[in-house]
């Protein structure tokens, strides 16, 4: 960065004493910061530059000194200077901001993933282990974190400031984004996409804590059913266990472990199973039929709540084997084979 460590420092606890900036509290902000203040830095060169320039010109060639104006006629090196030294500026902030790009929407694959669902006024947070939160984002420090989120009604966009975090959160699609927090404490959320008469209040509070209190905080706030959990309770109530049994017979494609993989659809595409597929799978089957398969799921818009395909892609993630799926297909055969019990004064057909 060409910057000495001391001061920088320096700038930073100096902004963050006077309260000018938010406090660098994720691995990412660093990164962030240093882009931003050099293009503050080049940007204030720049009007010191240009108004240094004008003023001493004005007052070198001023009407007194030189009534009559003299042509100057071209100056190579003048030209490629004031040509090559801002193309060259240029293309480092672009190389520079592209690596910050792809190091922010690129998660570690050991990320940890919570659902984020963004609805006027508020944001509801959905741990995979069933805890839910209005408002609030329990994390823990140390750890990438990464939000899968969606929107239930209009745009929103999710910020927090302090971890130099910003996404739109976009009605029908879900969008990620992920951070690593680096220091214990309560940091702001805020939308900062206008999304109606009450968007000021479309605020939380992201609290970081320890590995070891966050455990803690798991452990006392779950719902005693994990998102899986639901989803698999769902999965079987809509009798999406009919036709994704895994048999060889079954009329719709096995599900056990599909998740990160490629499917070759009807029409020749390959796809990547990820959290978009599958929610898109749900609710517009018909636009992704798995090569070998009729298009004969039914469509469940509208039938689905933004929680329950929520619930069910949890599920369908974690689903490694069919094993499940035929016990409850099993105990469903049995309860309808099961005999009835002759009531008293009645004879059983033969």
């Amino acid at each position: 960065m060409g910057i000495s460590p001391v001061l920088w420092q320096f700038l930073v606890n100096w902004l963050h004493s006077s309260a000018l900036f938010p406090t660098e509290a994720s691995t990412i902000a660093p990164y962030t910061d240093a882009l931003y203040f050099f293009l503050i830095g080049m940007t204030i060169f720049g009007v010191v530059l240009v108004g240094a320039l004008v003023t001493v010109f004005s007052l070198k060639y001023r009407r007194e000194k030189h009534p009559v104006a003299v042509q100057i006629e071209g100056s190579t090196l003048l030209e490629a200077t004031w040509t090559i030294i801002p193309l060259a500026i240029f293309l480092v902030t672009f190389v520079w901001g592209a690596l910050l790009y792809f190091r922010i929407y690129n998660p570690p694959a050991n990320s940890m993933n919570i659902y984020v669902v963004g609805k006027q006024w508020m944001w509801k947070a959905e741990h995979p282990g069933g805890q839910h939160e209005i408002n609030a984002l329990h994390i823990p420090i140390g750890q990438p974190v990464q939000l899968t989120m969606i929107s239930q009604d209009v745009f929103h966009s999710f910020s927090i400031p302090d971890f130099r975090v910003k996404r739109e959160v976009i009605p029908g699609r879900y969008t990620t984004v992920w951070f690593q927090a680096t220091q214990t404490g309560k940091f702001h959320i805020f939308c900062t996409q206008y999304c109606g008469t009450l968007h000021s209040g479309m605020i939380g509070e992201v609290t970081a804590m320890t590995p070891a209190d966050y455990q803690k905080w798991l452990s006392e706030s779950t719902s005693g059913m994990s998102l899986a959990q639901n989803g698999e309770r769902l999965f079987a109530s809509l009798g999406c266990i009919q036709c994704h049994s895994g048999n060889a017979a079954s009329r719709g494609p096995n599900l056990a472990g599909v998740y990160g993989s490629k499917l070759t659809l009807t029409n020749g595409q390959q796809v990547t199973v990820n959290d978009a597929y599958l929610r898109d799978a749900i609710l517009n089957p018909s636009e992704h039929v798995t090569a070998g398969f009729s298009p004969i799921m039914p469509t469940y818009q509208g039938q689905v709540s933004e929680d329950g395909l929520i619930d069910l892609v949890e599920y369908i993630k974690n689903m490694q084997s069919n094993y499940r799926v035929h016990q409850t297909l099993m105990t469903s055969d049995s309860d309808k084979a099961a005999p009835t019990t002759p009531t008293t004064g009645t004879t059983q057909e033969r």
